[in-house]
């Protein structure tokens, strides 16, 4: 059985989930000799609206935001190619609900409030960790799932 073509490769892992340009140009480049065959091809794709930055965002945000802070997200997205640019114009949608992202996490893992500084600490760094902001765990940790 013949190797699949590019094209074939590329339809095969959009099929599957959306894919950001970059991603999708790291797993094609192993089966590519001329870099701007490549290139090409995502142009292609990109103005059949096979590739879309777009929904590729939106299928990050979706499954990322029940339990990851914004700066998390942002930082995700920022790895796997989207500008700069892009990422800023999601950041006001992507804090809408952190509070509340935030309040259910910490809950889910601890529920109660801290006793001392050193469960204080565990619990801010768990946070931090899952990418929510200061000021954000501030305001759980002063009320917990409460208000």
């Amino acid at each position: 059985m013949p190797d699949p073509s590019l094209r074939e490769r590329a339809l095969g892992f959009l099929s599957r989930r959306e894919y950001s340009r970059l991603e999708l140009k790291r797993k094609l480049a192993p089966h590519v000799e001329n870099e701007s065959e490549l290139e090409t091809l995502l142009d292609d794709f990109s103005r059949r609206g096979w590739l879309s930055e777009q929904r590729f965002t939106e299928q990050i945000i979706h499954a990322r935001s029940g339990k990851y802070g914004t700066r998390r997200i942002a930082h995700e997205l920022k790895e796997k190619g989207i500008s700069a640019e892009a990422v800023a114009a999601l950041l006001p949608q992507l804090q809408e609900g952190e509070l509340e992202t935030a309040r259910a996490v910490w809950a889910k893992k601890f529920g109660t409030l801290p006793a001392d500084a050193k469960e204080r600490a565990k619990q801010m760094r768990f946070l931090q960790g899952r990418g929510f902001s200061f000021p954000v765990i501030a305001k759980v940790l002063e009320n917990g799932a409460d208000s």
